[in-house]
């Protein structure tokens, strides 16, 4: 049996309907069960192994986190109590139900400073509150159990919630000129894809394919700027219908100063695959054709 935590959030959705798709049995919870409460978490272990025909957590993937970059700088203690103790409390229960831990985490791990894609074995040095409680979340598992999977993300997004893409299909589709950053790269992510690689990574598993344990850096694959990532959102949002007919919006690029915000973000922080492509024996997508793929495929335009 596998234990989805935060299932009712962007990632997590995305995972529960692959779960369901690839018939791997799981349970799930959301806020319905506190992550900053040991016991709470405790408690619902063993009602989902008493309910179940299985009688077991096999794995548990945690989804849940607190994702409000600029508002962990106000918030440090809110922050750290579910992306450290949260995630501490959720692997003292997998390693007591000796389950195999799934847990999400950044790229902001990384202080960004880097020229080339950052690999699982560089140093870690968040640059803000949300990094570092991440981080300290990642050191908890490290900690507390030996069976885990790290995943590394960055740039995500899809269907469910608010995002990037779903924000400027909405601004170039109404404004007449927007202004995006042009000096931060990274790799946008759809959420499918990391969903995908954790069915896989369950499904390898299974079938004898061993994955070892430890870190992987899960994003699609290349590197852009959001400013050009607006542009492509941009373009395919015409293609497909999901901008208004006829409407021009003009993306021009601005620094990261003329932008400020209260959190810094990482300049650079692209994440390097081969790992995790080794591992799966898979290849991961170009964030383009993820993208193409996502705007098309959307029910209505944003």
């Amino acid at each position: 049996m596998i234990w989805l935590i935060g299932a009712r959030g962007m990632l997590g959705r995305e995972v529960a309907a692959q779960l369901t798709t690839a018939k791997l049995p799981f349970v799930s919870s959301d806020s319905d069960v506190d992550i900053t409460d040991y016991d709470a978490l405790a408690q619902f272990a063993a009602r989902a192994c008493t309910q179940s025909s299985e009688r077991t957590i096999e794995y548990i993937i945690n989804c849940a986190a607190y994702t409000a970059v600029d508002n962990a700088e106000d918030e440090p203690e809110k922050a750290a109590s579910v992306n450290a103790k949260g995630v501490q409390n959720i692997a003292r229960v997998a390693r007591g139900n000796g389950a195999t831990l799934i847990h999400i985490s950044t790229d902001y791990v990384f202080a960004g400073t880097g020229t080339r894609p950052y690999t699982e074995d560089d140093q870690k040095s968040p640059l803000g509150v949300y990094g570092k409680t991440k981080s300290d979340g990642e050191d908890a598992v490290v900690r507390e159990m030996a069976k885990y999977y790290i995943l590394r993300t960055a740039w995500l997004y899809g269907r469910h919630g608010r995002n990037f893409v779903h924000t400027m299909l909405s601004l170039t589709g109404s404004k007449d000129e927007i202004k995006v950053v042009a000096d931060q790269r990274g790799t946008p992510t759809n959420a499918e894809t990391l969903a995908s690689v954790i069915t896989t990574l369950i499904a390898a598993n299974a079938k004898g394919h061993f994955v070892p344990f430890g870190i992987y850096h899960v994003t699609d694959n290349g590197e852009t700027t959001w400013h050009e990532f607006a542009c492509e959102i941009n373009r395919l949002g015409k293609k497909y219908g999901r901008i208004p007919a006829g409407h021009d919006c003009r993306i021009l690029p601005c620094t990261t100063a003329e932008y400020p915000t209260k959190a810094q973000r990482p300049s650079y922080s692209v994440l390097d695959k081969a790992k995790v492509q080794d591992a799966l024996r898979i290849t991961l997508p170009h964030w383009q054709k993820s993208l193409e793929r996502f705007i098309k495929d959307m029910e209505t335009a944003q």
